[in-house]
């Protein structure tokens, strides 16, 4: 009977000690570590863990933390969006033009000429950056307080309310800096769509 060379066996005795620990690791990293993960977020942040969606009528009718096209007089417009064919979260993205782009002027000339004719502004009116420029992921669901405050004159005019009505539920749905200190204030777009419809279908 021949014997095993021992460096044969150590070989054997090495890829042993690998599989057993790839094994040991796969149980452990893609088995136990992801179902904690997912029962611990369950169990304490199941609204954000779920997406953070908004239910209407029992219905699923968006997230809020993903935009959404609103169109029409009566509801507030999200800020442009270059996500894909816009909005589109499988292909979240800006537009990664710089500020000398002469496309990108021309489309923030485009989208300001269009939101003063919406808006009922001058034509040389100033208008807030979110409204006529994309985030850089093509999918904040939030606008300017600035940028609320306009559009308030007009979906007061299109519901038949108060613009001071209306004001007061941008009020209601902006929210301040996170922690206090990042970020701006802002108002989530589907959340005061929705709270309008509520108040006033």
């Amino acid at each position: 009977m021949r014997k095993v060379p021992s460096a044969m066996k150590q070989l054997i005795a090495e890829l042993r000690i690998a599989l057993a620990a790839t094994a040991v690791l796969a149980v452990l990293l893609c088995g136990l570590y992801p179902m904690i993960v997912w029962g611990l977020a369950q169990g304490l942040f199941p609204a954000q863990a779920n997406g953070s969606l908004f239910m209407k009528y029992g219905e699923i009718v968006g997230s809020r933390l993903i935009a959404q096209p609103f169109a029409g007089e009566r509801y507030f417009h999200s800020r442009p969006s270059a996500a894909g064919a816009g909005y589109d979260a499988s292909s979240s993205g800006g537009t990664n033009l710089g500020p000398t782009s002469k496309k990108l002027i021309e489309e923030v000339a485009r989208r300001a000429a269009r939101y003063r004719m919406e808006n009922g502004l001058a034509a040389n009116a100033l208008v807030p950056a979110d409204a006529v420029t994309a985030s850089a992921s093509g999918l904040d669901p939030h606008i300017s307080p600035a940028n609320a405050a306009i559009q308030a004159r007009r979906v007061a005019a299109a519901r038949g309310l108060s613009a001071q009505d209306v004001l007061e539920q941008v009020a209601a749905c902006t929210e301040g800096r996170t922690l206090k200190l990042f970020g701006e204030p802002r108002v989530n777009v589907l959340m005061l769509n929705a709270r309008l419809d509520e108040e006033w279908r």
